[in-house]
């Protein structure tokens, strides 16, 4: 094994008291996040806990399976596709997109940069591309010729739903000649040990992942712009970017542990993209992303910053950064305390979101737990 190679992450479960994380504190989140289970609407969720590259926790409750379908929180995982690459010297995040891709340069789009895209900023939050159109290469191809802008790139702050991920699909593809479900698999999931995946077949959905549950309705009306993935299978296996990977918690948890530990990854890249480039008021409705105060993004994750809101947990450091996804999961790693998290649900209401006060102090509540370990 050389100096560069990554080490396999063990999922061994190691007394907390070990890597320094307080067993009590430890005990009530479990309990707190069992609850909502055992006495709550959720039909399964599961938690996993990791510091110093070990876990601490790896639990689940109710109806639950191997992998989940991350939805959102699996962004980070797809983000640091491209952080490897701009680590071994491959890709630089301020090259202009129609340079990598030339058929993304129309509409005014020739000035945005990779970093608009990763970081919300580029004026194209709701760029349709839908299936079974994003299951032909040259299909989405042409659909980023015909994307306009909405708003000048760099000036507004709108979470684009799906055209950042599928930008950084078609951009790993052009710098490595792999797929990004590849990508994923041989450079960084298949070294760690890990068994996150993207584009998992209809056969191996059924097999290893939580079967989406909607928890107050018969799910038929979900928002198209929203969770529209959940019951169709043939999307998730198209590898839809921006929220079909699928995993379990511990794959999560130890993936944060590997951007902090392993030589896969630049610490200097990883320092770079995980601070907060952007910090602004999210705009668009609440639904989608918007907000009413300031929130921070780094590159394609969402960090803590000086001004936490709901994504992150208040009882982290400044440098605290991950995702959240709909409607019941989060995973986040703090830099600074070492700790890593992920919680994952395969519940979501009718609306595909949960934005009641409940719902978002559920999230919340589970996170700033998380986040005060140690």
């Amino acid at each position: 094994m050389t100096g560069n190679e990554a080490v396999p992450s063990s999922r061994e479960i190691v007394p907390a008291e070990d890597v320094g994380i307080d067993p009590h504190r430890l005990d009530v989140l479990l309990r707190r996040i069992r609850l909502e289970v055992e006495h709550g609407a959720l039909p399964s969720a599961q938690v996993a806990v990791a510091r110093a590259g070990r876990l601490v926790a790896n639990e689940t409750w109710g109806a639950g399976a191997p992998r989940y379908l991350l939805q959102s929180a699996g962004r980070t995982i797809v983000a640091s596709a491209i952080w490897k690459l701009v680590g071994d010297g491959k890709l630089d995040v301020s090259e202009r997109v129609a340079d990598i891709i030339p058929e993304f340069g129309t509409n005014g789009k020739e000035v945005v940069t990779l970093a608009h895209m990763l970081t919300h900023t580029a004026g194209l939050a709701f760029a349709p591309l839908g299936y079974p159109k994003m299951t032909d290469r040259a299909a989405r191809l042409a659909a980023f010729a015909k994307w306009r802008l909405d708003s000048p790139p760099g000036e507004v702050l709108q979470y684009h739903l799906t055209s950042s991920a599928w930008i950084i699909a078609e951009v790993v593809e052009r710098r490595t000649g792999l797929s990004l479900a590849d990508y994923l698999r041989r450079e960084i999931a298949e070294p760690l040990g890990l068994g996150f995946a993207l584009g998992l077949t209809e056969e191996e959905q059924i097999a290893t992942v939580a079967p989406m549950v909607c928890i107050d309705g018969d799910g038929s009306d979900v928002d198209p712009w929203g969770p529209w993935f959940f019951r169709d299978r043939r999307v998730v296996a198209a590898g839809e970017p921006a929220h079909s990977v699928c995993a379990g918690a511990a794959d999560v948890a130890l993936h944060y542990q590997a951007l902090l530990h392993s030589p896969l990854w630049s610490r200097a890249v990883i320092e770079e993209a995980t601070r907060p480039r952007v910090t602004a008021v999210p705009a668009g409705d609440k639904l989608y992303g918007g907000g009413t105060k300031p929130a921070s993004v780094g590159l394609f994750v969402n960090v803590r910053g000086d001004n936490p809101d709901g994504w992150m947990p208040a009882t982290g450091s400044p440098a605290t950064f991950g995702h959240s996804g709909s409607a019941y999961q989060i995973g986040f790693c703090d830099p600074v305390s070492g700790i890593s998290f992920c919680v994952l649900s395969n519940g979501y209401p009718q609306t595909g979101y949960d934005l009641t006060p409940r719902g978002s102090a559920m999230l919340t509540n589970w996170s700033n737990l998380a986040a005060d370990l140690t």
